[in-house]
C-alpha cells in the first residue's frame, strides 16, 4: 500500500458514497486507476464493506448499553459467540482480557427490552456466570473512522 491507497481509504471512510470520479480528482489519478486500487483494497480485505450510518433513536432504539459478560470456562466461548452473532441487538462483541470474558455493545428500544435481553437471552447461555451493564446516558463521540498515517505503518 502506498500513500494514495491511504488517502483513498481515508476519503472512503469519511464519505462512502464518494464517486470514483470524485476520488480520482482528489488523488490525481484516472477513474479506472482508482477503481482498480479500490478493487484491490477490497480483495485484500482492507476495505471490508460499506454501510449507511443511521440515528438509532429515530429508529426506535433509545437505549445503548455496554454489557460485560463473564464466562466460567473457555470451553463455552465458541457456543457463546455463536449465540451472540445471531442477536440483532448486539452491535459489537469483543472477547477481552480482564474481569470479563466478553464486552458487548447493544442497542434496544427501552429498559424493558434491555432487561429481556439480559435475563431471557444472555444469562441463560451455557457458561455465562455474570453480566454487568452500563447504560449510556449521552454519547459525545461514536465513529468508525480508523485514523491512518502512512509513516506509522512503514515499520509494521
Amino acid at each position: 500500500m502506498d500513500e494514495l491507497d491511504y488517502r483513498l481509504i481515508d476519503m472512503l471512510q469519511r464519505d462512502g458514497r464518494a464517486t470514483q470520479l470524485e476520488l480520482s480528482r482528489s488523488v490525481g489519478l484516472s477513474q479506472p486507476a482508482v477503481a482498480e486500487r479500490i478493487r484491490k483494497l477490497e480483495e485484500r480485505g482492507v476495505i471490508t464493506g460499506y454501510a449507511a450510518r443511521v440515528d438509532a433513536t429515530k429508529l426506535g432504539k433509545d437505549i445503548t448499553a455496554f454489557i460485560g459478560v463473564s464466562i466460567e470456562h473457555p470451553k463455552y466461548f465458541e457456543g457463546f459467540a455463536k449465540k451472540v452473532l445471531a442477536l440483532p441487538e448486539v452491535l459489537e462483541a469483543h472477547r477481552v482480557a480482564g474481569q470479563d470474558s466478553y464486552l458487548l455493545k447493544v442497542r434496544t428500544a427501552n429498559t424493558r427490552t434491555l432487561d429481556a435481553l439480559l435475563t431471557e437471552t444472555l444469562r441463560v447461555i451455557a457458561g455465562v456466570t455474570r453480566t454487568h451493564t452500563t447504560i449510556v446516558l449521552t454519547s459525545i463521540k461514536e465513529g468508525t473512522h480508523v485514523h491512518v498515517v502512512p509513516e506509522e505503518l512503514k515499520g509494521a
